[in-house]
């Protein structure tokens, strides 16, 4: 498990320079720019949560979760990735706590946050079920859970995860409908998906499955 760990991490280590860079993973103008925020407003609004952004990458959800008034942590295990996020954090004026942790046990006490959110990493754990688990004891009474992930088989090519692939339960993503299911068996309630099709997110209309599950402990 720590071989198939320390790949995955290499593998998001050697792409931070250039994340920023692709419409799925950064904000590339204004008009993309509106559209996550109104998203993030729409769907946790303003006010002081404290919240652990899972897999934070270059910060994409923690600034934004930050400019709202939240208590953002942010954790990643890829450090070239925390330093891109500390510096943007820092040329924007936002108090963000990013952290190098694991993704599938972050080292915090239970019912610590009000809010736990990810975006496109449950495909990448090698123990998505324990990540779930350990995500959900994370969480305060009634807190929420926000997940946007989105199905992207045939499209990453196989030997980016060299010969791991085949570890990752979720490799390549899965459909909403599965991951909902997959959030309701590790005990979470109010389960909902939305599509995130909208062109405006993603600078293109997606060819592919794009979507946010949100869930209350």
């Amino acid at each position: 498990m720590d071989k198939i760990k320390e790949l995955v991490r290499r593998h998001w280590d050697r792409r931070a320079a250039e994340f920023d860079k692709e419409a799925s993973h950064g904000l590339l103008n204004d008009r993309q720019s509106r559209a996550w925020h109104d998203l993030i407003g729409r769907v946790i609004g303003t006010g002081a949560l404290d919240v652990l952004d899972i897999g934070c990458g270059t910060g994409f959800l923690s600034l934004l979760l930050a400019e709202f008034g939240h208590h953002v942590v942010g954790i990643d295990f890829a450090e070239s990735m925390l330093t891109a996020a500390r510096r943007k954090a820092a040329a924007r004026g936002l108090d963000i706590d990013f952290r190098y942790a694991d993704a599938e046990a972050p080292n915090f006490a239970p019912g610590s946050f009000d809010l736990v959110v990810e975006r496109h990493v449950l495909w990448t754990l090698p123990r998505p079920m324990l990540a779930l688990d350990s995500w959900r004891q994370l969480l305060r009474e009634r807190g929420r859970l926000l997940l946007i992930e989105g199905q992207w088989k045939g499209m990453v090519p196989r030997d980016e995860y060299i010969e791991i692939a085949d570890q990752l339960p979720f490799f390549g993503g899965r459909p909403d409908k599965e991951v909902a299911e997959l959030i309701r068996s590790c005990g979470f309630t109010f389960v909902a998906t939305e599509p995130l099709m909208e062109a405006d997110l993603w600078l293109e209309t997606p060819t592919h499955m794009r979507y946010l599950v949100i869930a209350r402990r």
